[in-house]
């Protein structure tokens, strides 16, 4: 949800739920997080995101497209700038017939944009349909933002996807990868391995990190890393918190390993990170 004060960082709603709105962004005063595949597109002036740890500029009529769950933060926004917003649940992007090396790169923190003269009457005819409330033109809303996203892939070849047969995820992949995912959400403070975490779902460790590949393309244990990390960047930009709180209640078990791994995954410590967030 991009925007610092606007209605959409008040809306909290289920991982699988669907939702179109528009509001006027704004600078948003730390990062945060959530489950969607976001969409955006800017209708008028210009912003800065910071994503990932990386400053990504988007002028308005770029249509937006990144997984929510990595920490994001619009660190720059042209005043009155109406923004229009998607967010499209993550099982449903899952079960979308695009190529698997864009859904992994996407899922493994791509950020992208591009241009489209239709993007903005699109935008607004989604929005007026969405807010009829009708069932049949939200369903019609959401296939149409399905489409755009797969053409928005297709069209992004330039990020460096490898080209990999086109298939819409089904089958137990999905299913083991969902509950792993929900268990790793909940118990991340905890000390897990592989095989505990396997364990909790009830399916062999071989056959979690299988199903992990083939989705997301990484490993349990490097999704549960990344988890904790998002978490920790999160606690970083948010709070005062000690930072020996922060490694403990984020699961890294020692400050030393949290700053070991935060460093090697974000070239900085968890103390330059907070005041980086913080500059300006």
């Amino acid at each position: 949800m991009s925007g610092g004060n606007s209605t959409a960082e008040k809306w909290v709603g289920s991982p699988r739920d669907f939702l179109i709105e528009q509001h006027v962004a704004d600078t948003m005063t730390s990062a945060h997080w959530h489950d969607h595949i976001e969409i955006n597109l800017l209708l008028e002036g210009s912003m800065t995101y910071l994503f990932n740890g990386k400053q990504e500029y988007v002028e308005a009529g770029r249509l937006v497209l990144f997984w929510a769950a990595i920490p994001h933060q619009t660190i720059f926004v042209t005043p009155q700038s109406p923004l229009v917003c998607v967010y499209l649940p993550l099982v449903d992007f899952l079960a979308m017939p695009i190529e698997t090396s864009a859904r992994q790169a996407i899922l493994q923190g791509a950020f992208i944009h591009e241009p489209n003269p239709s993007d903005g009457a699109s935008g607004a005819r989604w929005l007026d349909e969405w807010g009829r409330g009708d069932q049949a033109w939200r369903q019609l809303v959401t296939d149409e933002v399905r489409l755009r996203v797969r053409r928005l892939i297709l069209d992004h070849a330039d990020v460096g996807f490898d080209r990999r047969e086109a298939t819409a995820l089904a089958g137990p992949g999905i299913r083991y990868t969902q509950v792993l995912t929900d268990l790793i959400s909940t118990r991340y403070a905890q000390a897990l391995t592989l095989t505990s975490i396997a364990k909790l779902a009830r399916v062999h460790p071989t056959t979690a990190n299988r199903a992990f590949r083939d989705v997301l393309g990484i490993s349990v244990m490097e999704y549960l890393t990344r988890f904790r990390l998002a978490r920790a960047m999160q606690r970083l930009a948010e709070t005062d918190d000690p930072i020996l709180e922060i490694a403990h209640d984020c699961g890294f078990g020692s400050a030393a390993r949290f700053y070991d791994i935060f460093r090697k995954r974000t070239e900085t410590t968890p103390r330059q990170f907070r005041l980086m967030t913080r500059s300006g």
